[in-house]
């Protein structure tokens, strides 16, 4: 992968930076459920931090309680500090209100992080980075 590629190992429960040949910066994140995973590859089409998150159909098909938007900084923002949408779909990689998540297959296909790590991802890459899915 080229140097300032996203991999995700969804098996893992990681994503990495990669950073030169051979070099990555790993971070654990929260996947996908068995039945929400998927795989490819996709671009980061946004960045935004704080965002407000509108509930995409299939959570709401689950949630019809939930709101059609949820503002930023609201405790039930499942967002997190900062989000960068992917191509291709209704996927992000974003922090979280739920930091307990990170580690598990807990998502609608979003890959979550703990709030710092998504900052931290954040400030190192920009709209267009490539991001790898794989199991």
């Amino acid at each position: 992968m080229e140097t300032g590629a996203i991999l995700v190992k969804t098996a893992e429960r990681r994503l990495y930076l990669v950073v030169g040949p051979g070099t990555a910066i790993g971070y654990d994140v929260g996947v996908g459920r068995a039945d929400r995973q998927w795989t490819g590859t996709a671009t980061i089409t946004g960045k935004y931090i704080r965002p407000h998150w509108a509930p995409p159909l299939a959570v709401l098909r689950d949630r019809p309680d939930l709101p059609s938007l949820i503002p930023s900084g609201a405790p039930n923002n499942p967002m997190g500090d900062a989000a960068m949408t992917l191509s291709g779909g209704e996927y992000a990689i974003h922090g979280t209100n739920r930091p307990g998540s990170i580690g598990g297959f807990v998502s609608y296909g979003c890959i979550r992080m703990h709030n710092a790590d998504i900052l931290d991802l954040y400030a190192r890459v920009g709209v267009g980075t490539s991001v790898t899915v794989m199991r």
